[in-house]
């Protein structure tokens, strides 16, 4: 079944994870490392990361073509619009589609940067991930995710914005979306409610990311416009000197947002893993006692 059928019949929630193409073979050691660890908790389906740049592309498609091949997890492959024509998108999209890949996850992309950077579009390509799922769409029987956002969107910091968009990639013809990191609760509620107020059904999957480094975490907050609670960096900080005791309560403070998530009725979890396995395992655990 594909992600759309498994998210309709709502059997159980899902359980996805997200990771990113190696930069070099020791990189890629541990990636299939992790793999072979978390497939132990059955993942429902795992994602991996584009970058539109030729080595990043090729090891996308690369790591992407094994899983699809060589595994029997569900697969979906990344794309986005960045410094690509649409004859290059064709191309990978086509590829994707030869390997047996039929789930593509769509969306804009940032420009080098980050989110707060002026969009510039490929003067021979697409100007946003909508125009990218009407593309896939044309393109073949594929089954297509898109990026959602409980915190306002950092190049306009207008969340009525972000949920009509959405709406448009649903009727452009995706299936259901995944959201940024985020740590509140009530963020994601909150977008589902501006959605559904539109007449949108569109699932939406959370997106969490384990916090295993302040810094890091800080860091992708801040790259993603995302506010990090008081609360979370008070009980991070209070053990800043203490690293295990950093990943400790980051994956404390991970599974009771995941709880609580859970809880409200969302349909799943998606978990971006930087490729590492201790901490997402670690929340999985937590969530089944």
């Amino acid at each position: 079944m594909r992600i759309s059928e498994l998210l309709d019949r709502q059997e159980h929630p899902l359980y996805s994870f997200e990771f990113f193409p190696p930069k070099d073979d020791a990189g890629e050691k541990q990636l299939w490392e992790t793999l072979d660890t978390l497939a132990s908790m059955n993942p429902d389906f795992v994602s991996v990361t584009y970058g539109a740049n030729g080595s990043q592309r090729d090891r996308t498609l690369g790591v992407t073509r094994r899983l699809s091949t060589q595994t029997s997890v569900r697969t979906m492959g990344h794309l986005t619009c960045v410094d690509q024509s649409t004859t290059d998108l064709c191309t990978v999209i086509d590829e994707y589609a030869a390997h047996g890949v039929d789930h593509i996850f769509a969306i804009r992309g940032d420009m080098p940067g980050g989110p707060t950077m002026g969009w510039h579009p490929h003067p021979e390509g697409l100007n946003n991930a909508t125009e990218l799922v009407e593309l896939i769409r044309a393109r073949g029987d594929f089954c297509i995710g898109v990026a959602a956002f409980p915190d306002p969107h950092p190049s306009h910091h207008d969340p009525d914005l972000d949920a009509r968009i959405l709406k448009e990639k649903w009727d452009a013809g995706a299936s259901f979306a995944i959201t940024q990191l985020f740590f509140r609760a009530q963020s994601y509620v909150d977008l589902v409610d501006r959605v559904r107020s539109l007449g949108c059904p569109i699932p939406i999957i959370p997106g969490i990311m384990p916090i295993t480094l302040i810094s890091q975490v800080m860091r992708f907050a801040e790259l993603s416009g995302t506010e990090v609670p008081a609360q979370v960096r008070a009980r991070l900080e209070s053990v800043a000197e203490d690293s295990s005791a950093v990943r400790e309560s980051g994956t404390q403070i991970a599974s009771e947002l995941c709880q609580e998530l859970l809880d409200l009725g969302a349909p799943g979890l998606h978990f971006f893993t930087q490729n590492r396995s201790a901490a997402t395992r670690s929340i999985w655990e937590n969530l089944r006692r």
